[in-house]
């Protein structure tokens, strides 16, 4: 028996072929354009994703016996508003969750309607990179276009509706539109009325190891009656994918996108609302920070500004002794910041250059820098008193040993490597075994599929130099915040 896992991510969705015993048969990936019409936007077309679906699906299928296939499970990009007509058509490109052009919006929610307001809605409280404040972004810049909506959903949920013409999303995506009641698990009939939003509109709403439908789709012949399960958004089909589900069991993704992913069996909020407050794709919550540009902030320095792809050639200048005695810091705000900041104004910047300072100098502060983000949101959680004494770690960014080794001392955790390291992709295969009942609990699935690679320990010394290091970093984004906010204006 095999299940399939879909990985839809910002510039490529990936596809794993796997059987019921956890092991990867086949791998398929297909890129799609990513665009940047103005400053601080992110669009994609949804048709670019299904065609790209379509075409990995039929080559990850390709020679397999009929009715081999049992499942399929989709972990994908949050927050991206989709909107369709009333013939289910796209209206225009989706705006993605790195898109910052909603600050106007945001503002008026957290200050006009009230932060203490939002949180008691919905758990959280308006980052720029949600869904509600881009249907107000909508609303007022292309009333036209608005005016059209009769359908919204999130990346994942539009391939699933193209699998199955199933309209539907799972509480964790859902989480992340803040349109939906967090502790109830249902849609906040005020939240909509405040955006000004027809509940029509929206999805019905799954637990992400549910059946939504079948594939009902005449361009995948061989997958025709397949189950799909609802999926989840993608960092928390990741933590299925590496058993982060028991109370307290943490996992960190060095993806395009940084995120650090803390599993409560109870709902918890955050008072300041610095980490988001999500369901779970176990079916329990969890808290989540996320910062916008972090594996995205290395591939930019690299490719970009040095011009080169050999990232291990680079990383080789970077000599042992200079870890924790960087005098470069690196502010990883490439596309602005999510948590705990919350400031779509926030730039990047290097700051502590001179005329010694090389481009290892950089590129280690790159790591560091996000390696730093990244503890921002995990002193939050330890604030709320949270004991997290070790991670898992996964994503294209904790491919590098040395990148492993300075989050494991900056955070000071033990980090653990999973043998499996696909992330959402692999989650969302196992959704599907647990939708297909081959497993009755997705906490069940992980426990018999998931396993540990290697444990990375902190070093003692290197860990309290970079907990100094640490300390100057918090105090830069502060010193900054109002001239990032000059800047802006000044355009």
């Amino acid at each position: 028996m095999y299940y399939i896992g879909i990985d839809l991510g910002t510039s490529s969705v990936k596809l794993l072929l796997v059987d019921e015993h956890g092991r990867i048969h086949r791998t398929i990936a297909k890129e799609y354009p990513l665009s940047f019409p103005h400053d601080g936007w992110s669009e994609q077309n949804p048709e670019d994703w299904w065609n790209a679906v379509i075409l990995g699906l039929n080559e990850l299928t390709d020679g397999l016996e009929p009715g081999s296939v049992r499942g399929i499970g989709c972990g994908g990009q949050m927050h991206g508003l989709v909107m369709m007509d009333e013939n289910n058509n796209i209206i225009r490109p989706c705006i993605l969750w790195n898109d910052g052009r909603t600050s106007k919006e945001t503002d008026w929610l957290n200050e006009e309607i009230g932060r203490e307001k939002l949180s008691a809605l919905t758990a959280n409280i308006a980052f720029a990179g949600f869904t509600a404040p881009k249907l107000l972004w909508v609303k007022a810049n292309e009333p036209e276009n608005y005016s059209r909506i009769r359908s919204i959903c999130l990346p994942k949920d539009y391939i699933n509706f193209r699998l199955t013409g199933v309209h539907c999303s799972d509480y964790s995506d859902a989480s992340g539109t803040l349109l939906l009641d967090v502790e109830h698990k249902c849609w906040s009939e005020e939240m909509c009325r405040i955006c000004d939003v027809d509940q029509a509109w929206l999805p019905a709403l799954y637990e992400s190891y549910e059946t939504v439908g079948t594939v009902n789709c005449a361009e995948l012949p061989f997958l025709q009656g397949v189950k799909v399960a609802a999926g989840a958004g993608d960092n928390a089909a990741a933590a299925i994918g590496t058993d982060t589900i028991e109370d307290g069991r943490c996992n960190i993704s060095l993806g395009t996108s940084g995120t650090i992913f803390i599993a409560n069996d109870t709902f918890k909020v955050d008072t300041n609302n610095g980490l988001h407050s999500f369901a779970h794709a176990s079916g329990k919550y969890h808290l989540m920070g996320c910062m916008l540009s972090a594996a995205s902030s290395n591939k930019w320095f690299m490719e970009d500004i040095l011009g080169t792809a050999d990232y291990e050639a680079v990383q080789k200048e970077i000599k042992d002794e200079n870890l924790g005695h960087n005098p470069v810091f690196y502010l990883p705000y490439l596309m602005g910041e999510r948590s705990p900041i919350n400031d779509a104004s926030a730039r990047a910047c290097f700051i502590g250059m001179n005329m010694t300072t090389t481009r290892a100098d950089m590129v280690q502060a790159v790591f560091e820098g996000v390696a730093f983000a990244i503890r921002d949101s995990l002193e939050v959680a330890q604030s709320l008193g949270i004991a997290v004494e070790r991670s898992g770690l996964c994503g294209g960014g904790a491919k590098s040993r040395l990148w492993r080794r300075i989050m494991c001392n900056v955070l000071n955790l033990k980090i653990d490597i999973p043998v499996t390291e696909e992330g959402p992709g692999y989650g969302g295969a196992m959704l599907a075994m647990v939708a297909d009942g081959i497993y009755s609990t997705p906490a069940e699935c992980a426990h018999a599929l998931c396993s540990v690679r290697e444990t990375i320990d902190p070093e003692p010394a290197l860990a309290e130099q970079y907990s100094r290091r640490y300390q100057i970093f918090r105090k830069l984004y502060p010193a900054l915040k109002d001239t990032f906010k000059e800047m802006k204006e000044d355009k």
